[in-house]
């Protein structure tokens, strides 16, 4: 069913109450005399209040209208924020480097305002030590605690021991942040535009490989949450 108002000849009704251009409030009118008004002032006649007695009318550019509500919607959607859940796998005998680089990434989660589900595996005989597990998500959640809490206490889950951490910092802070970030970036390269295309050709190398990675690491989240 259209939400869109009934514009012009589409009005079905002997009177409105009649809004001109600025609002300012004409009164009630005939429909023909609203209709003829809006012709004169090269308009069209919207319903702006359909359930009213007798239905309220305005004489406004509807184009234009349609347009500036569009680009308001969209600005809404672009500054709303989503707090997303990402997933984090570990096995609980991992070793210290394969934990230094998930603990980046559940950091760099956190950072940005979302929060991190904690997956231990356990297979064969570590499903009978789930004190590893639990060890193991402790010794994370206190490594980030500046950045994030425990949301979820660890708990068992068929094979899994699952624990969910949360951030700190609001998703629209996190936003907000990165948008500065990224100002003074655009800043800092107008000050200095004698940077060698080597260093910007290095950076472009390091942020395309960290996309990689992020991907790599949040194709679970989003399998997840299609489940």
């Amino acid at each position: 069913m259209s939400t869109e108002p009934r514009i012009n000849d589409r009005i079905r009704v002997p009177e409105v109450r009649l809004v001109g251009p600025s609002g300012e409030q004409v009164g009630i009118v005939p429909l023909a005399k609203a209709l003829e008004l809006a012709q004169e002032y090269d308009l069209d006649l919207v319903e702006v209040a359909a359930n009213a007695r007798p239905p309220v009318c305005k004489l406004m550019d509807y184009g234009k209208f349609k347009y500036e509500s569009a680009m308001k919607a969209r600005e809404a959607r672009k500054n709303q924020a989503h707090t997303v859940i990402k997933e984090m796998k570990l096995r609980p005998k991992i070793d210290p480097h394969d934990y230094d680089t998930k603990k980046g990434h559940v950091v760099r989660f956190l950072k940005q305002g979302d929060k991190v589900k904690i997956t231990i595996m356990f297979r064969g005989r570590e499903q009978s030590r789930p004190e590893l597990g639990y060890r193991l998500l402790q010794r994370l959640a206190e490594d980030v605690q500046e950045l994030g809490f425990v949301e979820s206490n660890p708990k068992q889950d068929g094979r899994n021991m699952i624990m969910v951490l949360g951030p700190h910092k609001k998703k629209t802070e996190a936003m907000a942040e990165a948008r500065q970030a990224q100002e003074a970036r655009k800043a800092e390269a107008k000050a200095n535009p004698g940077r060698s295309q080597n260093a910007a050709d290095l950076d472009l190398e390091d942020a395309e490989g960290a996309d990689s990675v992020e991907a790599s690491a949040e194709a679970p989240a989003e399998a997840s949450a299609e489940a």
